[in-house]
């Protein structure tokens, strides 16, 4: 059964993360909607972005290239992940929406919502050709959003789309993060058939040594465990058996989900963390950051060890690059269960719950639309990615680009990003992932040799140790992925997200008592969890997901 569309009460908007944005509506220039972006007749644009990504400093130079080209200001509203939740329930009270929705995870919130405008319908009118042709050949799967809402295209990919070959040199998935020095100093162990104990065993020697870091305790391993991050500690159990992340569920042969909350592959993983906690390896504080105090203690260095995904803890990757810390930065490890092969690196998946769409409150639909195909313009993408060529990038005689060391220092220094990026609003448009017309990457960190060359002299060192050419080649050659894949973006009916929900819940809410208890206690409150999870009816949510995946199968 449909769920009917419709906006809620108004109520006043809460204090969020503001870049030069008074409110949440929509850009009061309604005048001519044609579609055209010129200088001559300016336009501004409100935009809300979920992102991790720093607001852009006042005086940018891209900023100050979209108004001088296309006559565009963009007013920010930026929202940490952490807090999207909270921001899109008092957004959809008050009714009236940005031009521009950038959102994380929770897309199916802002369509059952009824704030965003159907999409696929404008495309066919032949005035976007470069957002036309990037949806063409994917549209069914980008248009998927179940039975919950009218059928169509609301919401554009913001990563992983590719144009021709894939190329890279950095992990973004999950994995069991060791910080550089850690392997130095246990020097350079191999790191293949690694398990849980050899990962910890690994941490708490160094640790031990070195009991602190620059003056402060040093941390031995962090749990992510904020609101809208729990995965960091609910989903590694799956990866420890061989599972790709599927979220929640593990998926069997016959395309079947079952939770795996209360089984024995997380009975193992827990009771390893409890023993690790209680040894003064994990740290105390995890059950209480924010995503913003995890991703600030990570950027302090003082942290030897956590499961994350790649993508979550680049703010502080990029910190400590810019102080020049390559030695506190991370390495993928992939410990597992015994006689088990690691299935952590996946192929790049389309990002289909997560990107931009153009609210039903814009009063310049049109515009705004415009606005993401012209991004979406290799021009753009170049600019945007890459910089502008002969400041931040050189074109070489065989059109390659390439940047100089001090080029290089500028793109991980922060304070230069701000001002000569627009990192947050990157992070929610579509994207030409893979390479452009003319062969070159559509980043630097995925063009080949400028990877390596962007790479400190440290990591350099430290990749010569394992024989190394990149950070993927520390993790398992990624399989195909099923047809399905990956279960955890499913669009599921309000029965089933409530129990999903309630799972969540008792995970955050069981969890940290488990860990942190006395190991004595361990199986006497585990079997208490597990009771817990037992009460909830767990079958709404496994039948959901496995109607989820065959329909995918039928559809996809």
């Amino acid at each position: 059964m449909r769920t009917t569309r419709t906006k809620l009460s108004i109520v006043v908007l809460a204090a969020a993360v503001l870049v030069g944005l008074v409110g949440c509506t929509s850009a009061d220039n309604p005048e001519d909607d044609s579609g055209t972006l010129t200088p001559s007749d300016p336009t501004t644009f409100t935009v809300w972005i979920t992102s991790a990504q720093q607001a852009p400093a006042p005086e940018n130079k891209i900023t100050k290239l979209l108004k001088d080209k296309l006559g565009v200001t963009l007013k920010y509203e930026i929202v940490t992940p952490d807090n999207e939740d909270q921001k899109i329930g008092v957004m959809l009270a008050g009714g009236e929406f940005p031009d521009l929705i950038g959102t994380g995870d929770l897309k199916q919130r802002l369509l059952q919502g009824g704030a965003l405008r159907r999409l696929d319908d404008m495309l066919a009118k032949g005035d976007y050709p470069n957002l036309a042709e990037h949806v063409k050949d994917d549209i069914k799967k980008m248009s998927y959003s179940g039975d919950e809402v009218d059928k169509g295209l609301y919401i554009l990919p913001n990563y992983n789309r590719f144009y021709g070959d894939v190329t890279g040199g950095v992990y973004y998935g999950p994995a069991f993060w060791i910080q550089k020095r850690v392997l130095a100093d246990a020097g350079y162990p191999d790191l293949s058939n690694m398990t849980l104990d050899r990962y910890f065993q690994l941490i708490s020697n160094y640790k031990a040594k070195h009991p602190q870091t620059a003056g402060a305790p040093t941390v031995g391993f962090e749990i992510l465990a904020s609101t809208g991050r729990e995965w960091g500690m609910t989903n590694p159990p799956a990866q420890l058996a061989g599972f790709p992340n599927n979220g929640g569920v593990v998926v069997d042969s016959n395309n079947n989900a079952s939770i795996f909350a209360d089984k024995d592959i997380a009975k193992n993983f827990y009771k390893v963390l409890n023993q690790q906690y209680n040894s003064g390896v994990v740290d105390p504080e995890s059950f209480t950051l924010t995503f913003d105090q995890y991703t600030a203690k990570l950027a302090t260095g003082t942290v030897l060890g956590m499961h994350d995904q790649g993508w979550n803890f680049q703010t502080a990757t990029q910190s400590l690059q810019s102080a020049g810390k390559d030695e506190y930065t991370y390495v993928p490890l992939m410990p597992v269960y015994d006689g088990v092969k690691p299935w952590y690196a996946d192929r790049p998946v389309m990002n289909t719950n997560q990107g931009f769409g153009v609210s039903v409150s814009s009063k310049q639909p049109k515009k705004a639309l415009k606005f993401l195909d012209i991004m979406l313009s290799e021009e753009w993408q170049k600019t945007l990615s890459w910089g502008i060529a002969g400041e931040d990038y050189q074109v070489g005689a065989d059109g390659v680009f390439s940047r100089t060391d001090e080029q290089r220092k500028n793109y991980k220094d922060l304070t230069w990003r701000a001002s000569n990026r627009l990192d947050a609003l990157l992070d929610m448009l579509p994207k030409r992932n893979g390479q452009f017309s003319d062969g070159n990457a559509y980043s630097p960190d995925d063009q080949p040799a400028e990877f390596y060359a962007t790479l400190s002299d440290y990591d350099k060192d430290f990749m010569a140790k394992y024989g190394k050419k990149t950070w993927l080649d520390f993790v398992n050659k990624a399989p195909d992925n099923p047809k399905y894949y990956p279960a955890w973006n499913l669009t599921l009916s309000d029965d089933a997200n409530q129990v999903n929900q309630q799972l969540t819940d008792t995970s955050v809410q069981k969890l940290p008592g488990i860990i942190a208890g006395p190991p004595a206690d361990f199986d006497k409150n585990w079997q208490a969890y597990v009771d817990s999870i037992r009460k909830i009816d767990v079958k709404v949510y496994e039948d959901a997901v496995t109607a989820g995946i065959k329909d995918r199968l039928a559809n996809w």
